[in-house]
């Protein structure tokens, strides 16, 4: 993840506030707009998940894997893109309503997404890890019982966690907050125990921050994908790239330069 340890520590803590200010490139309103030549599509994505989606601090601009890999699925379907940073709880809503034309998320096609929304093929796969300082007594997925986990609203993450908590540690304490930034500094505060993330952001805290860490052990989430408004044309159009994208390795370009390293 070269390009995310460019991102500075106080980016991590300050990505919280500017998408609490709504920080983004695009104007309100979903549908697609004329810009010069093209068409502007919208896309909904919660900027504080890196290296998937974040922003750069000098620039203010968005930065991830998931910006660059939307960026080249507009370039090839001739299509401009536009950005609104929202939190990841109003995401799917922002669909239904059709103020986005997709969302780009790091979001885990779960079925009951799937109900109300529609998805791309898969485009990658992490799995879930647990956070925790490196001097905390929680080393084990046992070990949680009892203790305070911190999970992002509306995620796969916190629907896992509630699982956990009916099948496996009956007195495991669930926090959500809006932010994965939030949920490191509450976990460095000494408020919550450890957080619950996603395995390739969660391996970003750890590395950046010194913090330590463990694998779930429990069943993995399904894989990410594109998410749509039902019915969107767009998704037989997205398919098409994102296969061309596994053939050409473009996507395995992708995740080199943002995830693997």
């Amino acid at each position: 993840m070269k390009k995310y340890l460019l991102v500075s520590l106080l980016t991590i803590f300050a990505i919280a506030f500017l998408a609490a200010c709504g920080t983004s490139d695009s104007t309100s309103g979903g549908g697609e707009e004329a810009a010069g030549d093209k068409k502007v599509l919208k896309m909904g994505t919660s900027a504080d998940f890196p290296p998937f989606e974040t922003i750069d601090e000098q620039t203010g601009e968005y930065v991830g894997f998931d910006i660059e890999l939307t960026k080249y699925i507009a370039d090839q379907l001739g299509y401009e893109l536009e950005i609104d940073n929202m939190d990841f709880g109003g995401l799917i809503s922002a669909l239904q309503s059709e103020r986005v034309d997709f969302v780009a998320s790091g979001m885990s096609a779960t079925n009951e997404r799937k109900e109300s929304v529609d998805f791309s093929i898969e485009y990658h796969k992490s799995g879930e890890m647990f956070v925790t300082l490196k001097d905390s007594d929680i080393k084990s997925f046992e070990d949680l019982n009892g203790k305070t986990l911190g999970v992002q609203l509306g995620t796969i993450q916190e629907e896992g966690a509630k699982k956990i908590q009916e099948d496996d540690l009956k007195d495991l304490k669930i926090t959500p907050l809006n932010k994965a930034p939030e949920l490191i500094q509450e976990l460095k505060a000494g408020r919550i125990d450890a957080v619950y993330l996603d395995k390739t952001v969660a391996l970003g805290f750890i590395n950046e921050l010194d913090l330590a860490g463990f694998d779930d052990p429990t069943e993995s989430s399904p894989g990410m994908a594109i998410a749509f408004p039902k019915g969107s044309e767009l998704v037989e159009e997205f398919n098409k790239v994102l296969e061309e994208m596994k053939e050409n390795g473009e996507l395995e370009k992708l995740e080199k330069e943002w995830i693997e390293e």
